[in-house]
């Protein structure tokens, strides 16, 4: 009976089965991502979150210009800095203290400083948890970027959702466990939101927006305009069985098999969950959505909270390339807090009124900050890189809100208080999601891998 199943679908051979058929289930990357495990959702402990959406702005912002109130930099603006900073790339470029001109205020019962460059942020601030005292390695991008998505900068590995899809597998089974929507090209490219040694069914699917004015949200090749539905199951199946003959157990196989399987399943639940105009006039406005600049990223972050109420474990959003401020950040940082800070408060009032919040963990974070003293090759002055010392925030899946954790110096440039390294983070995101982190592994080339490698600490500080 085998034999004469085979038969039925020569002369096509595997290779050429697989890629006729990608064409209309999205293809293996982007399709890899079904976590069919039996285990799916298994925790060491009792966890506070079952879902992160992590906010990427790329680029790194700048902690003494929106979250992190220095008054130092504004009384010795001008003068040169009292002490040498350490580990620049080009302490050539570099110039004298540069004061801030946006107005700050106390917000919220917490009484957190802000600029008036993020308004709405501002009005949420006591649901957020601040971390003042990030730091990491790697004062170019590429490095900082990859260090804050896979924990590593020098060798390929596995990006953080990728182990969260891997420990904990689907919430739903008819979706991916890890999306990345639209992630647009950045430093670091695929790895961002790769898999690397884990199984390939633990990438990320990615999900794009068309160009199209419309900015129509699509999983691309993911329906076949050629083939039925009935004829896309004997392909899926056909797949199986000449995979299974091939390489029996083969773990990626069984990931592209799983992958394909999870396509399937997706045509009919997908189109609905990317539908926008399913939201209310109202909602569409809270986001942003149609309005310039932040249309874009009010779409993401809309269709960020439907994968998150459908039941995707990791969404990943990222910004353009817009928050590398060497030059003229007078003029340009206000035109980038304008394109997210209206979609990104949307977010967490939306998720907090529907009764996600709870226990959906919103990470907000760059690679990085910036210098307190001026760049000045760029014409009109900006600020460098800084990864010594810079601020992100967390928000609901068990975090204190209304809380600040950690202080950088009087010039914001090294944290000094309650230092949190970026595997710290990592050993965080992971506990409130249940997970141990020394204890989620993934046995690769004769060793044990695990996300914070042989680093990282829990900060319990800022859990409630």
């Amino acid at each position: 009976m085998k034999q004469q199943h085979r038969n039925d679908y020569q002369p096509c051979d595997r290779r050429s089965m697989l890629k006729s058929a990608a064409c209309g289930f999205g293809g293996l990357a982007a399709a890899g991502l079904a976590n069919q495990v039996a285990n799916a959702g298994a925790t060491h402990f009792t966890p506070k979150a079952k879902r992160v959406i992590f906010l990427f702005m790329h680029g790194g912002v700048s902690q003494m210009d929106s979250f992190d109130r220095k008054p130092t930099l504004n009384e010795q603006h001008g003068n040169p800095l009292p002490y040498a900073l350490p580990g620049l790339i080009r302490p050539d470029r570099l110039g004298k203290v540069f004061g801030t001109d946006w107005k700050w205020k106390r917000h919220g019962d917490c009484g957190q400083w802000v600029t008036e460059l993020f308004p709405h942020t501002a009005k949420i601030v006591d649901k957020l948890c601040f971390i003042k005292s990030m730091h990491t390695e790697g004062e170019a991008h590429g490095q900082a970027v990859l260090r804050l998505h896979t924990g590593e900068a020098a060798f390929d590995r596995p990006s953080v959702g990728s182990w969260v899809s891997y420990g904990l597998g689907n919430e739903n089974e008819n979706l991916p466990a890890f999306v990345a929507l639209d992630y647009p090209p950045m430093h670091g490219g695929v790895r961002l939101y790769g898999s690397s040694f884990l199984p390939a069914e633990h990438q990320a699917m990615q999900i794009k927006l068309r160009t199209t004015p419309d900015k129509v949200a699509e999983i691309r090749n993911l329906h076949s305009d050629l083939l039925s539905e009935s004829r896309q199951r004997e392909q899926v199946d056909a797949i199986v069985e000449l995979s299974r003959q091939h390489a029996v157990h083969d773990p990626n196989i069984e990931g592209v098999i799983r992958s394909f399987e999870l396509a399937y399943r997706m045509q009919s639940i997908a189109p609905e969950i990317l539908d926008l105009g399913q939201e209310s006039k109202a909602t569409l406005a809270m986001y942003g959505v149609g309005d310039q600049p932040c249309d874009g990223y009010a779409r993401q972050c809309l269709l960020a909270r439907r994968m998150a109420e459908a039941g995707v474990r990791f969404i990943q959003v990222a910004t353009d390339y817009h928050w590398d401020h060497h030059g003229n950040i007078e003029k340009d940082l206000p035109q980038s807090a304008a394109k997210t800070d209206k979609p990104v408060a949307a977010l967490i009032n939306d998720l907090d009124r529907r009764g996600l919040l709870d226990d959906t963990l919103v990470v907000w974070a760059g690679e990085f900050g910036r210098t307190p003293v001026s760049q000045i090759d760029r014409g009109a002055p900006g600020r460098d890189h800084n990864p010594h010392g810079f601020t992100i925030w967390m928000a609901g899946g068990g975090v204190r809100p209304g809380y600040s954790h950690g202080e950088t110096n009087d010039f914001g440039y090294l944290a000094v208080e309650k230092k949190v390294h970026m595997h710290d983070l990592h050993a965080t995101i992971l506990h409130l999601l249940g997970l141990d982190h020394e204890r989620l592994t993934y046995r690769y080339a004769g060793r044990d891998f695990r996300l914070t490698d042989v680093y990282g600490n829990v900060v319990h500080e800022v859990i409630a």
